[in-house]
């Protein structure tokens, strides 16, 4: 007989039918009652446990975090909150747990003190919850762009580029990183290098991405990009994985149309294909909510949050008219923000994204038209000359969670912003052949996986929804 996972036999119609199941003991009471699960649920299916039919040695290896595999028959329960159980015909113990050391004990843990057992937290409610709902949102993501016909490209995880500008990136070397050959000069000598020249993990697979565009037309990447950004807050990783797609003969408009579908569709699957776990996570957060003062908590419950971005249009405004709103707005003038807008050009921080969303409009908000210093080199450029087509996409409770724009597909204009910002064109001539070659209008985004599931599990550190977050002074496991 093959196992059957916890999450079929909850559904099953007991027929007296004999059935294998293993997983992990959660509890054992009173030396009868098996609490057991196997990760597909949250959900513990109770095994029955003849006690004065099972040696007393098993009994003793019943414990908390135990491996065991149960052969029995499935009927239907007479105890609260569940419809099956199985009484148990045989009970093998496939991997023993010391209860006094096991760290995970039956009780509430602080999500500190998870995150120093990350090899643990998998089997846990909250965690179970939260990595179920990330590889439903993955599957959406994919499962979108294929339904859209967009082909998923590879983009290199090692580059020689730094496709943000940034220059906050991790180097990769086979060098003798004490010992490094240097030229006539006392530098580092790159030519001895593996690659032959500087390279590092990449920041972005944007720029390879446009070069699969203006031959696909429609492509989009999903993997893991790098940022040696020494920021220990909420809402940053050294390592995450980002979802670019990017379109050929496509206009700023039709990029804000691709993010606004598919925030609104991944959102509705996991509604519809995860409800359980985040009905869970929405308990969870309402739990949490109630520990707090009246004043900081959240207007919204998770699923009401997640409903709100499907049952609104997201409103559409310039930078200019954002800096306006939030300029003339109270929070502002009664000094409420902790970074006071009063002068345009400003980069607009998330407690000033959020009042837009939440206050202001009350639904998701596309801002477009932003001024080009404070973005990336290659945005197409505005004819007022001042602003770039870009877009960020904001969300309540968290600000923005996708960053785009349309392309700079202009030759002379495209070398003329590098030239401005140092960026040196020899080194990107690939980039640039594309707008040599056959180019067009075309346009893109980033969505941070992580501030996606961050959005929709309701968890309130990005640590917490992703397997082994990387942090700065944090490379465990």
């Amino acid at each position: 007989m093959a196992r059957l996972r916890i999450k079929d036999i909850l559904k099953t119609t007991p027929t007296e039918q004999t059935i294998i199941v293993k997983g992990w003991v959660r509890t054992f009471r009173n030396n009868s009652f098996i609490a057991l699960n196997d990760g597909s649920t949250n959900n513990n299916l109770q095994i029955v446990v003849d006690f004065n039919k099972t040696p007393e040695d098993i009994l003793k290896r019943i414990t908390t975090g135990a491996a065991i595999s149960i052969t029995g028959i499935l009927v239907a329960s007479l105890g609260k909150g569940q419809s099956v159980e199985v009484k148990a015909s045989s009970i093998e113990i496939i991997g023993d747990s010391d209860a006094e050391k096991y760290p995970l004990q039956p009780k509430k843990h602080s999500l500190e003190f998870l995150r120093e057992i990350a090899h643990l937290r998998f089997r846990t409610n909250t965690f179970g919850a939260v990595f179920r709902v990330r590889n439903t949102l993955s599957f959406a993501i994919h499962q979108f762009f294929n339904e859209k016909g967009f082909l998923n490209l590879h983009s290199p995880i090692i580059t020689s580029s730094d496709a943000e500008g940034a220059g906050e990136m991790f180097h990769v070397t086979n060098f003798d990183i004490s010992n490094p050959p240097k030229d006539e000069n006392g530098q580092i000598d790159y030519k001895h290098d593996f690659f032959g020249k500087p390279a590092n993990l990449t920041v972005s697979g944007q720029l390879e991405g446009e070069l699969a565009a203006l031959a696909f037309s429609d492509i989009y990447t999903f993997g893991p990009t790098f940022r040696a950004e020494n920021s220990n807050t909420t809402r940053h990783l050294a390592e995450f994985w980002m979802i670019e797609p990017e379109m050929a003969f496509s206009d700023l408009n039709d990029n804000m149309n691709l993010a606004e579908e598919m925030l609104q569709y991944v959102i509705n699957y996991a509604l519809k294909t995860s409800h359980d776990d985040i009905e869970f996570l929405n308990q969870r957060l309402l739990e949490e909510e109630k520990q707090k003062p009246q004043n900081e908590r959240s207007e919204f419950s998770l699923i009401e949050k997640l409903n709100f971005c499907l049952e609104n249009n997201f409103e559409r405004i310039t930078y200019s008219q954002a800096f306006d709103i939030l300029r003339e707005c109270n929070y502002n003038k009664k000094k409420k923000f902790n970074y006071l807008i009063d002068k345009w050009g400003v980069d607009l921080q998330s407690e000033h994204e959020r009042y837009l969303v939440e206050k202001h409009f009350k639904k998701p908000v596309i801002l477009i038209d932003y001024p080009k210093e404070i973005k990336s080199f290659y945005m197409r450029q505005n004819d007022d000359g001042k602003t770039v087509a870009a877009m960020d996409i904001l969300f309540p409770g968290i600000g923005e969670i996708v960053g785009g724009s349309q392309r700079e597909e202009r030759l002379e204009k495209l070398e003329t912003r590098m030239d401005e910002l140092g960026i040196p064109k020899d080194e990107l001539y690939w980039y640039l052949d594309t707008r040599r070659f056959g180019s067009c209008p075309h346009a893109g985004f980033g969505l941070g996986f992580e501030r996606l599931v961050l959005f929709v599990t309701g968890m309130t550190n990005i640590r917490d929804v992703i397997p082994f977050p990387r942090t700065p002074k944090n490379c465990e496991f």
